[in-house]
């Protein structure tokens, strides 16, 4: 079901506005477009300059069931070979080469084979792991392509109102665009948010991530490692090809040098931390560094306005969850509106809205605990700890069943999901 599409004198009408096109922004668009509605997105940069490899270098760790929504959407099509599959995770302790001392895993290590899914998600890899920059490609395409999504470019919101029948967003340019529904998917500084006076908390964990990608000489065959270092996780997760995108965590100091260091010495302390596991390492591309912090509001909607992505909660990223928890809200919003536009109500429905709004509550809050408590446990260098972590990890590692739920759990796959999380498009 469409909703009528109107032209008044002042304005433009539609049923969602989605301020903010970034990766949660379009894939919601996209989400909302596939129940049916007339969806709007409003970026303030140029959707070109998101697309610069100097943009940003991240890449995404993208679960088995959110990919079968990028499938259903004709996303992952788009992104071609640009995705590469996670078929095991290690991970372990360790400890950094340095002068004699050999570093590496450590003795505990926890090891998840997506050989051994049974059942529906047989012959799944474990997850994705796509560049940010080819999946904004892949979704601006798709977006672009759909006549009933408008995408506005260098225009700022700046001025909301949900007051009355219909939201209303002031853009800097002039426009006025009117809907029955705001989703506010612009990040941890959400505008939208602001202006519905939601309060959210957080602090910072006095770490930073350096990512950066490099090639190396031998092949990865999709697994990713990670690494507890003592100064924080250490990730390899495989790309397409012979690379690979790091997620290296250092005290602030330390990340802010390490980002504009020398190539040679960043080359030396690459390798401490790497080994020669997988051959000669070749840096490639810029390098970027940024605070972890985590991030969460006292409520995920408010009159004509819902929250996705990091407007509603921020994580760190030790367990990859950041995009792939956006990617499952756009998929829980386009279930909800859509059975609420079925039902003839008005999709800005507080009863509808609060469904959402419990849907992802739950399962996101859940998730930023289990986040919150991985980085306390192992961000430390206290040895009895290490070691009752270690314990623990070749415990769980040695019972099947609760490995294989953790990573079904981390896949997506677990609990009541979207049509879109199951490979279907909302009915």
């Amino acid at each position: 079901m469409r909703y009528d599409t109107k032209m008044s004198k002042n304005s433009t009408v539609y049923d969602v506005i989605i301020s903010g096109g970034g990766l949660v922004g379009l894939t919601t668009a996209l989400a909302l477009d596939s129940a049916g509605l007339r969806v709007c997105v409003v970026d303030a940069l140029p959707f070109e300059t998101q697309l610069a490899a100097e943009f940003d270098g991240r890449s995404s760790a993208i679960a088995y069931a959110n990919m079968r929504m990028l499938r259903a959407l004709g996303v992952a099509d788009r992104l071609g070979d640009n995705k590469g599959p996670i078929n095991e995770i290690l991970v372990s302790d360790g400890r950094p080469h340095s002068g004699l001392r050999k570093g590496g895993p450590g003795p505990f290590m926890l090891h998840f084979d997506a050989a051994e899914f049974t059942g529906k998600d047989a012959g799944e890899p474990l997850g994705w792991m796509v560049e940010n920059r080819h999946m904004r490609m892949a979704l601006l395409g798709e977006a672009r392509s759909r006549k009933t999504i408008t995408l506005i470019a260098e225009v700022r919101a700046e001025q909301f109102n949900f007051e009355g029948a219909r939201a209303q967003v002031h853009l800097s340019d002039g426009q006025v665009l009117s809907a029955a529904l705001v989703v506010g998917a612009e990040g941890r500084n959400s505008p939208a948010r602001k202006a519905a006076s939601i309060r959210h908390h957080g602090w910072g964990y006095g770490q930073w991530g350096v990512v950066a990608t490099v090639a190396h000489q031998m092949p990865h065959n999709g697994i990713a490692h990670e690494y507890f270092l003592p100064n924080g996780p250490f990730a390899i997760l495989p790309l397409s090809g012979n690379r690979a995108s790091l997620v290296w965590t250092e005290t602030p100091a330390a990340a802010r040098y390490l980002k504009t260091a020398p190539d040679d010495f960043f080359q030396a302390e690459l390798e401490r931390r790497f080994g020669s596991f997988l051959g000669e390492l070749t840096p490639a591309g810029p390098r970027w560094a940024y605070p972890l912090t985590l991030m969460v509001v006292e409520k995920y909607i408010a009159p004509r306005l819902a929250l996705v992505g990091d407007a509603a909660h921020g994580m760190h990223p030790i367990a990859g969850q950041g995009f792939n928890a956006g990617i499952r809200d756009a998929a829980a919003l386009a279930d909800v509106l859509a059975d609420t536009a079925r039902a003839g109500l008005d999709i800005a429905d507080p009863i509808a809205l609060e469904r959402y709004q419990q849907w992802r509550r739950f399962d996101n809050t859940a998730l930023l605990a289990a986040t919150e408590g991985f980085v306390r446990l192992f961000s430390n260098d206290v040895a009895p700890i290490r070691l009752l972590r270690g314990l623990g990890m070749a415990a769980v590692d040695k019972i099947g069943p609760a490995r294989r739920f953790f990573a079904r759990e981390a896949g997506g796959g677990v609990g009541a999901l979207p049509h879109l999380l199951r490979g279907e498009l909302p009915q």
